[in-house]
């Protein structure tokens, strides 16, 4: 019997585990799940009819593309769910279904599939269908609702706190909620005005431990954006500098969803540790630089997006050591 030989030569990986990417996606899904069942909750019916159009529409447009394109589906993998899933979540529940379908239908063929599929896209899929569908129709994306599942019929249009604080100011965010104390607990539970993910902090929050815990999320990157985000909006307050509120900022709008589920995409964020660093942190910049000073309310969409852009080039100037590097052997 010939022994097995001492050297086996071959490209790389060379570290394999049992994880798949099917397994991943499915388990980003289930992340997303308590925040996506709270929306259903907060806002009734019709965040879950958006959020079942988003996902459906975004598995249908894979499955047709990689069919009509003769590629081997993997439509069901997961990755176009938690598209579709994370599109829907980022909107408005008063959005008509068929413009979420719309965005859907971008994110897949536009933003992944004509670029080569998973592993190949540049952009986040979910953020360009919804830079797409805000550049298309931007009255119908910026109309909010305090439809609540105990109302399902009547929808009063009203703004979110990010809405409040660019028109009116801090005062009137206060004034919104009664006081500064019930805005907080508002925030962190969920009980406010907004898209279907940017309601309930702790359950995005758990949902995003919960990826940390698993390994399949760097616990940096949404630290250093948030951290990012609070130092910024702290320093450069409403009435002069170190006069902002950092926790208002950080449960404020889509940053959680942004910061744990979107800016951890493992495809569009760089390689190396200290090339996400620089990510996480210019993403974060943007962030609050569209938010105090920008035209949009809220900044965390276009913030990773311009991030995704510049990520080619962050790989560029921040590579990995090779392997052996740095040492003299003696």
């Amino acid at each position: 019997m010939q022994d097995a030989p001492l050297l086996t030569v071959s490209s790389s990986p060379h570290i394999r585990d049992g994880e798949t990417v099917t397994h991943i996606m499915w388990q980003v899904n289930l992340a997303l799940a308590p925040a996506a069942l709270f929306a259903v909750y907060h806002f009734g019916l019709p965040a879950l009819v958006n959020m079942a159009v988003g996902i459906v529409s975004a598995i249908a447009a894979e499955y047709i593309w990689q069919r009509a394109m003769r590629q081997p589906v993997t439509a069901f993998d997961g990755s176009a769910c938690i598209t579709g899933l994370l599109l829907a979540m980022s909107m408005s529940p008063l959005l008509p279904p068929w413009m979420v379908a719309i965005g859907s239908v971008l994110a897949i063929i536009v933003a992944k599939q004509s670029m080569g599929g998973l592993g190949f896209n540049i952009f986040n899929p979910a953020h360009i269908g919804r830079a797409a569908l805000m550049v298309s129709w931007p009255v119908a994306m910026t109309t909010w609702t305090t439809l609540s599942g105990t109302a399902s019929v009547d929808a009063v249009a009203t703004a979110t706190p990010l809405n409040v604080l660019k028109m009116q100011g801090y005062d009137a965010v206060i004034s919104l909620f009664g006081g500064q104390g019930a805005m907080y607990q508002a925030m962190f539970l969920g009980n406010r005005n907004g898209s279907l993910g940017e309601t309930s902090t702790v359950l995005l929050l758990a949902g995003g431990l919960y990826l940390i815990w698993r390994g399949y999320v760097n616990w940096f990157v949404p630290a250093v954006m948030l951290a990012t985000v609070a130092a910024l909006t702290w320093v450069f307050g409403p009435a002069g500098l170190f006069t902002g509120d950092p926790l208002f900022h950080l449960m404020a709008g889509g940053l959680m969803l942004g910061a744990f589920f979107m800016a951890t995409d493992m495809v569009t964020i760089p390689m190396t540790r200290e090339g996400q660093v620089i990510f996480a942190a210019g993403a974060g910049a943007l962030t609050v630089l569209i938010r105090l000073v920008g035209g949009y309310p809220e900044g965390v969409c276009y913030a990773l997006l311009l991030m995704n852009a510049v990520t080619p080039l962050i790989d560029r100037f921040v590579k990995p050591r090779m392997f052996g590097e740095g040492g003299a052997v003696k």
